[in-house]
């Protein structure tokens, strides 16, 4: 009974209470905050960093039940956006297109095996590696994080599908975003706001930055690979392999029994939209597309409205459910143009994604009760999830007001002092790294260590950009096993994986991505590299 593992609520629970017992020890104290405007134009509050002093701390004890009050408060976006996002997606899911899409995928990637070219490499490799380098594309350019856990519905069931788990299918996407974002070339909400605060020309580095990035997903991808391979060949061997049995029901649904059919009201709810994306090509003619600093002006819009207008005529002649994964796809492609071109974040993605489950409902043939029907199923079949984001912001809770966060913050900069070049940017990639398991929003961490870790990099004679580097590589790696980070939480919980079975297993993946990093930063002390 006592070996039993604790469930992940527990456990979250558990690393509350800690955090508590540490507010009886650790001394309180604070920075005094003060608001700049970096080049980017951001305004930031940042800490000012000769300013720390000790004050009275706040024991937490009662604070353990109120702080999850304060921690779903805090995370209500996040948890609203899991809900929407299952809502729409059991309504999609209802109408089987996913599972029709899926099925016609792999028949069609069957048939690549009978080429030599294919048969050799493995199709199936190169769907898991062109699938994870466009994540880690977006995760490096403009920060793909939150965005991750709409996708987890998709890919999970199509790793199932494949023959590997649950494991592979949140790699695909939620890993392979975070290897970009942690080796992150144009992030503007990591790189940009760290080198606007340590006064550096922003997305400078950019080479140097482009060959990590190189590195650590070559490194990431064949971990993945070679874990894709073992389960493949032997299904056990996952970690997941029993509790997988959700999705391998859910995959398996009678194909052969759907019915092939465009109702009346598919085609009504193409026009409906046909007509509202020529209204928004009217009012937004050209994007202003941004790429890290670069920016170009694009008739996204009404390109995507062109596109639209064909392929959704085209996959309704062959069947509603094509018509629905159409809709997919051009959710996908203007959640893109949202986020680079107009700034979207979980709101505007949450709504867009609602839009998609209800005109799903009504290609189906669905009226306004029946699609509200599964939505509230999706909602129900996706609470655990929801719910275990918002306990997880507790920790968080319990440690801010306790008044020990800059306590912390304060100890582990004064350890750096008397190090030499080599030894100051290891225990700042070692303090950025323990910080982001407390901190995991990169744009705030970057707000409360960079005032204090530039201005000390310059005492010791170490490069800015070196400095930057270290804030990245801690920024991003533990964001993958942070129990704080609210993306994290929800993507294991939509994809139904236990926070220590993921734990246990990306574990060893941790520790290689945290050496190759700390080995990445090295050449930024020992070579005279572009932009450093």
């Amino acid at each position: 009974m006592f070996k039993k593992i604790p469930h992940t609520y527990v456990i979250i629970f558990y690393i509350i209470v800690f955090a508590a017992i540490l507010t009886w020890i650790i001394p309180g104290g604070e920075f005094n905050r003060k608001t700049i405007t970096t080049p980017n134009g951001i305004e930031r509050t940042v800490i000012d960093k000769d300013s720390f002093h000790y004050v009275e701390k706040e024991h937490q004890t009662w604070h353990i039940f109120s702080a999850l009050f304060k921690g779903f408060e805090n995370q209500a976006g996040i948890i609203v956006f899991i809900l929407m996002i299952g809502g729409a997606f059991w309504i999609m899911n209802a109408s089987k297109a996913i599972d029709v899409g899926i099925f016609a995928f792999l028949k069609y990637t069957q048939k690549l095996e009978h080429i030599k070219f294919f048969k050799i490499l493995g199709v199936n490799n190169i769907i898991i590696v062109l699938v994870m380098v466009m994540f880690s594309i977006f995760g490096a350019v403009f920060g793909m994080s939150e965005e991750t856990i709409a996708f987890i519905i998709i890919l999970v069931p199509l790793a199932i599908s494949m023959g590997y788990d649950s494991i592979v299918g949140v790699c695909m996407v939620y890993v392979a975003a975070h290897l970009g974002f942690a080796s992150a070339v144009l992030n503007p909400f990591t790189i940009g706001i760290a080198q606007g605060i340590a006064d550096l020309p922003l997305f400078s580095g950019f080479e140097y930055r482009l060959f990590c990035w190189l590195i650590i997903n070559s490194i990431g991808i064949s971990f993945v690979l070679w874990y894709a391979r073992r389960v493949k060949a032997k299904p056990e061997r996952s970690p997941m392999y029993k509790l997988d049995e959700y999705w391998r029901k859910r995959g398996n649904a009678h194909l052969e029994s759907i019915t092939y059919e465009t109702p009346v009201l598919a085609w009504i709810t193409y026009l409906i939209i046909l007509a509202g994306l020529i209204i928004f090509s009217f009012n937004f003619p050209e994007s202003t597309l941004r790429v890290g600093n670069a920016s170009r002006d694009i008739p996204a819009v009404p390109i995507a409205t062109a596109l639209f207008a064909i392929t959704g005529m085209l996959s309704l002649r062959k069947s509603y459910h094509f018509f629905i994964l159409s809709l997919l796809g051009f959710t996908i492609l203007f959640l893109i143009i949202g986020v680079m071109g107009y700034g979207w974040y979980i709101m505007e993605i949450a709504a867009l994604f609602f839009a998609m489950g209800i005109f799903s409902g009504m290609a189906m043939n669905k009226d306004a009760n029946g699609i509200t029907k599964l939505f509230l199923e999706g909602v129900k079949d996706i609470m655990s999830a929801a719910l275990v984001v918002g306990l997880a912001g507790g920790i968080l809770v319990i440690l801010q007001d306790g008044k020990i966060i800059d306590t912390i913050l304060h100890g582990v900069s004064r350890s750096m002092e008397g190090l030499s070049k080599i030894g100051t940017v290891s225990v700042m990639y070692v303090i950025q790294t323990f910080i982001n398991v407390i901190i995991p929003s990169g744009s705030a961490k970057a707000a409360l260590t960079m005032p204090i870790m530039a201005p000390f990099s310059d005492l010791v004679g170490l490069s800015r950009q070196a400095t930057v580097m270290a804030f990245q590589f801690g920024d991003g790696f533990t964001n993958m096993i942070t129990p704080t980070s609210g993306v994290l939480i929800g993507s294991l919980g939509v994809a139904k994986i236990p926070y220590d079975k993921w734990l246990k297993w990306i574990l060893p993946f941790m520790a290689i991505l945290i050496i190759v990093g700390w080995l990445l930063l090295l050449p930024t002390v020992l070579m005279d590299l572009n932009g450093f």
